[in-house]
């Protein structure tokens, strides 16, 4: 039997959609599996720990951590942003302080270790030769090392998605080498994929690690376990985590219709620089597959994960509901510059929109190969106003095509168009490692480390991180138009939280 394992620390929001996939894949197959969200279990650990509350603010967050969750966990928390704010930040600080090393800090999403780095190999080494020292280890020692004591258990697949769980998921396997050496560990997500597809990768866990696995893992795990690869995809399974209490306030049920992305051409995209290919679910089967999922868990909101949805997907889901609120990540397409499509996204259940639009200057756009006409983004923006949906706007600053001059003019597209967006990310370009962008750029160490994805630039127009960060806290969150937008973000939880907060769930 094969255990899959999801460790800490990711947004606990919604269930590790991987590991449900490869569920599916193999009870379709006829193998037995059992699937463990270590995540939110190693949470809700650390929040059930009594902590050294020396400050009001910490005696208040310890005091009042379950009904803060309890208002995750409801709609009706979330009819109060100030009141869910606080709630997020008081979880955060009895996170933090329930781990009394002070080398150590966890939080909601994130895991940072002063003295050992995600993105040097012998960190993570070190972290899977100590695991005592990690601050899920009684969790993991308590819950999940039984699991994997059972005899019946021969295989451990272990998922990371982020650097927030390469620590704690290479402590996890040190733990498991020591007690029960002689498992297959499998290791995969799309933190492993990243390094796998590094030019320069070589395996430095050979000792620690049976297989890596790039990519979606269905046909390379059933490979491995002597098992014909029957179908191009399977109908993911969470009977494991239906049970578990996540923070949201109703079961969230992801879904990916792909990997990769169709697109396949933005310049600063790492699955472009990996070369990643684009793999979709058939389109009927996707609706399929959504509809008995629904009808199954009975979700409050269905997440779409794909990197962009494919226009031919949303065409079907406008046809043919599947019964239930839903959002994911889209292209500004011509598909939704026409207001009726548009409307009938919101009557089919799309709740919310997640839009990569990077910039406001056309020349740069055209540089990054975005394929986005801006003229064609704001009749987009004001469609999906117009039809209910929110629009959750993605905008990228300091890219080698970028300049102030044209982060001006995405401060003012942004200010113009500000009454059709919902949300806003703001993000400070890293250039990934492989990236077309790097030719004729001089380039130096991002991060020190084996591991690392980016890597510094010296800015061809002298528009450095540091003139860029300054001008997003000066001049663009500041604009009156846009500053609003800003505070309505969900801390933390962001995109995963903000359909929570566009309109009533119905």
């Amino acid at each position: 039997m094969i255990l899959f394992i999801n460790p800490p620390v990711s947004k606990p929001s919604e269930p590790p959609a991987g590991i449900a996939r490869l569920a599916g894949a193999l009870r379709h197959s006829g193998l037995n599996c059992r699937a463990v969200d270590a995540n939110i279990g190693g949470l809700q650990y650390l929040l059930e720990r009594p902590i050294e509350a020396e400050d009001t603010w910490s005696r208040r967050a310890f005091k009042n951590r379950d009904a803060n969750v309890r208002l995750l966990q409801d709609p009706a928390g979330y009819e109060s942003f100030d009141r869910y704010k606080r709630a997020v930040a008081d979880i955060g600080r009895a996170l933090e302080k329930a781990v009394p090393n002070e080398r150590v800090r966890v939080g909601l999403a994130n895991y940072q270790d002063h003295a050992l780095s995600p993105v040097r190999s012998r960190d993570l080494r070190k972290s899977a030769a100590f695991p005592e020292k990690n601050p899920f280890y009684p969790y993991y020692r308590d819950n999940v090392l039984p699991l994997a004591l059972d005899p019946a258990v021969d295989v451990v697949g272990i998922s990371l998605g982020f650097l927030s769980q390469a620590l704690c998921g290479f402590a996890l396997i040190g733990l498991l080498k020591k007690e029960r050496p002689e498992l297959t560990i499998i290791l995969g997500g799309g933190l492993i994929t990243s390094w796998i597809c590094r030019p320069d990768w070589h395996n430095p866990f050979a000792d620690l690690v049976d297989h890596m696995v790039a990519g979606p893992g269905e046909a390379a795990l059933l490979n491995l376990l002597a098992r014909e690869h029957r179908a191009a995809a399977y109908t993911p399974d969470y009977r494991d985590f239906a049970e578990n209490r996540y923070f949201s306030p109703g079961f969230v049920l992801p879904y990916s219709a792909s990997s990769g992305c169709y697109w396949q051409r933005c310049s600063f995209c790492p699955e472009r620089a990996e070369q990643n290919p684009w793999a979709p679910v058939p389109v009927a089967q996707a609706v399929s597959d959504l509809k008995k999922l629904v009808d199954l868990h009975k979700p409050i909101l269905v997440h779409l994960l794909d990197n962009a949805l494919q226009p031919a997907l949303l065409k079907a889901l406008s046809e043919d509901p599947i019964g239930v609120q839903w959002y994911g990540f889209v292209r500004f397409t011509r598909q939704l510059e026409d207001p009726v499509f548009c409307r009938r996204l919101r009557d089919s259940g799309c709740r919310m929109l997640k839009l990569g639009l990077e910039s406001g200057d056309q020349s740069v756009l055209k540089a990054l190969e975005k394929g986005t006409n801006l003229t064609a983004a704001g009749k987009i923006l004001a469609n999906l106003r117009q039809a209910g949906i929110a629009a959750y706007v993605y905008l990228l600053f300091g890219t080698p095509a970028e300049d102030q001059q044209a982060a001006e003019k995405t401060l003012n597209f942004t200010a113009t168009h500000s009454a059709s967006i919902g949300f806003l990310n703001l993000a400070i370009f890293n250039l990934p490692l492989n990236s077309p962008d790097a030719d004729g750029i001089t380039t130096r160490e991002f991060y020190s480390g084996d591991l690392s994805f980016y890597q510094e630039f010296e800015h061809p127009h002298g528009w450095d991180r540091a003139r860029v960060r300054g001008f997003l806290e000066k001049r663009f969150k500041r604009h009156p138009r846009i500053a609003p937008i800003v505070r309505r973000d969900p801390p933390i939880f962001t995109s995963n939280h903000a359909p929570f907060f566009t309109s009533p769930l119905g």
